[in-house]
C-alpha cells in the first residue's frame, strides 16, 4: 500500500472520529444502537435471573408446603383419634353431650366506613341475623360478627362493641373482654381473689357460646383494681392490618 493511500485512510478515520464526537447527527444513531444493545442485554440478564429466582422460589415453596402438609395430615390423624376416643367415652358413659362445632371461611367485602379500621362488611353464605358469631384469624381471636342493616358486620377486637367472655392467667380468672378503639383490649370484672399478673395470657372461656374455649386473645400489659374487681389492659395477638379472610364460628357445640 502506498503512502498516499495510507495517509488518506488515517485522515478519513480521524475525520470520522472527530465528526462522531462533535456531530449529533452521526453520534445519535451510534448511541441509540449501543443503548439498544445494552437494553437488550440487561433485559435478557434480568429475564434469566427472574427465571432462576422463580424456579428456586417455587422449589422452596413446594418443599415448605410439603412439610406443612405432612404436619397437617399428622395433626388431622391425631384429632381424628382423639375425636373417636371422646365419642367412645361419651357412648360408654351414656352421655347425651353432643359435640358438633361448625366453622366457615368468610371473606371481607370492605370497611364499614373510611377511617374506621375496626369494622368490616363480610360475605357470608348463610347468616342468621339473630345470633352473634365468633371471628378468628389463624387460631387467634379477631372479633365478633353482628347484624347491621340485615347484613353481617365484623367488629374487630379493638372496637368497643367487640365483647366476649375470657379466662385470664393460670387460674382461669373469668372476665369480659371489650375493645378500647386504640389497639388494645380491656378485660373487666375479674374477681379480686384471683391472682393475675402482667404478661399473663388471655384466652376465650367458651361460656358465651360465641367462641370455643382456649382460643388465644392476647397478653396483659397493665392491671388496676376497683370496687372488688380487677381490670386489665391487654395487647391482642391479632393484628388487623390485612383483614381479608376470617374463620367464623357458626356453632360451638
Amino acid at each position: 500500500m502506498n503512502k498516499g493511500l495510507l495517509s488518506f485512510l488515517f485522515l478519513f478515520i480521524a475525520l470520522f472520529l472527530g465528526a462522531s464526537y462533535f456531530t449529533n447527527s452521526i453520534q445519535s444513531p451510534i448511541i441509540n444502537a449501543l443503548n439498544g444493545i445494552k437494553s437488550a442485554y440487561h433485559s435478557n440478564i434480568e429475564f434469566i435471573e427472574n427465571s432462576i429466582d422463580k424456579y428456586l422460589l417455587q422449589a422452596k415453596s413446594i418443599s415448605e408446603l410439603n412439610e406443612k402438609l405432612d404436619k397437617f395430615e399428622n395433626n388431622h390423624l391425631v384429632m381424628q383419634e382423639l375425636a373417636s376416643e371422646i365419642d367412645d367415652l361419651l357412648k360408654n358413659n351414656n352421655s347425651k353431650l353432643k359435640i358438633s362445632p361448625e366453622v366457615e371461611l368468610v371473606r371481607t367485602i370492605s370497611y364499614e366506613s373510611f377511617g374506621n379500621l375496626n369494622r368490616v362488611w363480610l360475605e357470608i353464605n348463610e347468616y342468621n341475623s339473630s345470633k352473634i358469631y365468633g371471628l378468628t384469624y389463624k387460631e387467634l381471636v379477631a372479633g365478633i360478627v353482628v347484624e347491621k342493616n340485615s347484613k353481617p358486620l365484623g367488629i374487630l377486637n379493638s372496637d368497643v362493641k367487640s365483647t366476649y367472655a375470657v379466662f385470664v392467667g393460670n387460674e382461669n380468672a373469668p372476665g369480659i373482654a371489650s375493645g378500647n378503639n386504640n389497639g388494645t383490649i380491656s378485660i373487666n370484672f375479674i374477681p379480686a381473689w384471683y391472682k393475675i399478673k402482667v404478661d399473663d395470657e388471655v384466652i376465650t372461656s367458651g361460656l358465651d357460646n360465641i367462641f370455643f374455649k382456649g382460643l388465644r386473645v392476647g397478653k396483659i400489659i397493665s392491671i388496676t383494681k376497683s370496687q372488688g374487681y380487677q381490670n386489665t389492659i391487654v395487647r391482642p395477638y391479632y393484628n388487623s392490618n390485612e383483614p381479608n379472610y376470617f374463620h367464623m364460628i357458626k356453632r360451638v357445640k
